[in-house]
């Protein structure tokens, strides 16, 4: 039986982890700016496959391979904190463009949007390091299944996530209206998302955290 204090303590970090400026909400808010809101529900159809892809990898022993070698565990976080640096210098550089300032791209196929946003979350070292770092922190050997504790808490997980991004997906379009008739609060925005991009790209290239085994 799950404890609720795993329960409560996963919402905490899923809901810190989703408000956090990062490559999802980067994707689904241009995508749903640029192309509607229905662009944002699909590309989110792939953030969702690529959380259940993380649920039931590292269940079913991933992080393992990732104790067994640290090395690699090393490589995904730096590399992680290497987009994340490429993703704040794109919004602190000089002519730098806000996630919510509208701009030309190219309407992608349903397919195509879905991919993207599955292969935008499975690269997303903010997710990588959730479910093989922190989740595993919430399972209580004391508390029966751990299996069965690992998909629960990833399930929560999922579901704090995918509510939080659908509300930014539906909202995202009128985010940008307001933040372009104001062009200061959206240069503050562009440099408030750019901080933050690089503070947790920091933070992540010096976490020390190893993973924890939770299959």
């Amino acid at each position: 039986m799950v404890e609720l204090s795993g329960v409560l303590g996963v919402t905490m970090i899923a809901l810190g982890m989703v408000l956090t400026p990062g490559p999802n909400m980067i994707y689904l808010v241009s995508r749903s700016i640029t192309q509607g809101r229905r662009a944002g529900v699909v590309s989110l159809g792939g953030v969702a496959v690529g959380f259940l892809v993380y649920l039931v990898a590292t269940n079913l022993g991933l992080s393992v391979v990732f104790l067994a070698v640290p090395e690699l565990y090393m490589a995904v976080k730096l590399a992680g904190a290497g987009y994340l640096a490429y993703l704040a210098w794109t919004a602190l550089r000089p002519g730098g463009v806000s996630v919510f300032a509208p701009e030309e791209m190219p309407h992608d196929s349903a397919r195509r949007l879905f991919t993207m946003g599955l292969m935008t979350n499975l690269l997303n070292p903010k997710i990588a390091i959730m479910y093989l770092s922190l989740i595993p922190q919430f399972i209580s050997l004391e508390a029966g299944n751990v299996l069965l504790q690992g998909f629960v808490l990833g399930s929560v997980q999922i579901v704090v996530a995918l509510t939080v991004n659908l509300g930014i997906v539906l909202t995202a379009g009128a985010i940008a209206g307001f933040l372009a008739r104001r062009p200061s609060w959206l240069r503050a925005q562009r440099y408030l998302m750019g901080t933050a991009l690089g503070l947790l790209a920091v933070s992540v290239a010096t976490d020390t955290t190893a993973p924890a085994a939770s299959g």
